[in-house]
């Protein structure tokens, strides 16, 4: 091999296309040892595939070439390792930005699917969604019907508590809560819930509850696992129609006593349709055993 490379050769060598070669040189940041005066074609030398590593390293680290030229001349370990260490911050807050990304869509797709089989209908046996349950068995669920219901522990991130005036309406408690979000660290990418303090609460005033909450599964507010009463209803936010009272008839006529506070919770929402009229929500409450 000769002792001089033309850049097409150094690029198959190195594993660097020619045209970041050449936008290096251009930059100061690697240069070849040579460069024809008539011609201006670039000529490297083989040992400098050691001496592009270097670059080549910070590079796949997202280290930007501005910091790599920086630091090219007469680095040190220790502005390395402090190159590094700033890297290894920015990557932990790119993570966490995956990582939660990830679990919004995780959630939203968990929340969708399950309002497409609400709306389709679904089978209970003993509280239970049953996947494989043929037309006989069990309870039939869909938007319309009111049930008792395994439900599974959720966790959410509670809001401040809501001032709901007389007559003021659903909206303004909402968007102070929206508003406020960035300051608690509430992500309102997950889906929106509702909390009231209990079942009275929510009879009296269904759209007025007494918390919002983002259901984050990060959330250190629990909904227990248990056995609830519970129904669904179209509509947009805090509009729950005849919900309410259909709960409230099918707890009187099952003799159940149920506790705790009623959680409200938008399987669809204006993320996945145009029309507020087709929100669906899912309301809850647990049963006293």
């Amino acid at each position: 091999m000769r002792e001089l490379l033309s850049i097409r050769e150094f690029a198959r060598l190195s594993g660097v296309e020619s045209s970041t070669l050449r936008y290096w040189d251009k930059i100061g940041l690697f240069s070849p040892v040579e460069r024809d005066k008539n011609s201006k074609y670039r000529y490297y030398r083989l040992e400098q595939i050691i001496a592009i590593n270097f670059i080549k390293v910070l590079s796949s680290l997202d280290v930007p070439l501005k910091t790599v030229l920086e630091v090219k001349d007469g680095r040190t370990s220790s502005d390395i390792v402090e190159l590094i260490e700033n890297q290894e911050k920015l990557l932990d807050m790119k993570m966490r930005e995956l990582r939660e990304c990830y679990s919004v869509m995780h959630v939203r797709r968990e929340l969708i699917n399950y309002g497409e089989k609400v709306l389709k209908g679904f089978r209970l046996v003993d509280g239970v969604m049953m996947k494989d349950a043929t037309s006989e068995e069990g309870v039939r669920v869909n938007e319309q019907e009111v049930v008792t219901m395994y439900m599974e522990e959720a966790n959410m991130i509670m809001g401040p508590q809501t001032r709901f005036k007389r007559g003021g309406g659903f909206y303004e408690p909402f968007f102070e809560f929206c508003k406020c979000a960035e300051d608690l660290r509430i992500n309102l990418s997950f889906p929106i819930g509702a909390i009231n303090e209990d079942f009275d609460a929510f009879l009296e005033a269904p759209g007025e509850p007494n918390y919002f909450c983002s259901m984050d599964p990060t959330g250190n507010k629990k909904r227990p696992a248990g056995d609830y009463v519970v129904g669904f209803a179209h509509g947009y936010y805090g509009e729950f129609g005849n919900l309410a009272k259909r709960m409230k008839l099918y707890v009187e006529k099952n003799r159940l006593k149920v506790t705790g506070p009623v959680y409200a919770v938008y399987l669809h929402d204006e993320v996945c349709t145009e029309d507020p009229g087709q929100y669906l929500s899912q309301v809850c409450v647990a049963i006293e055993k």
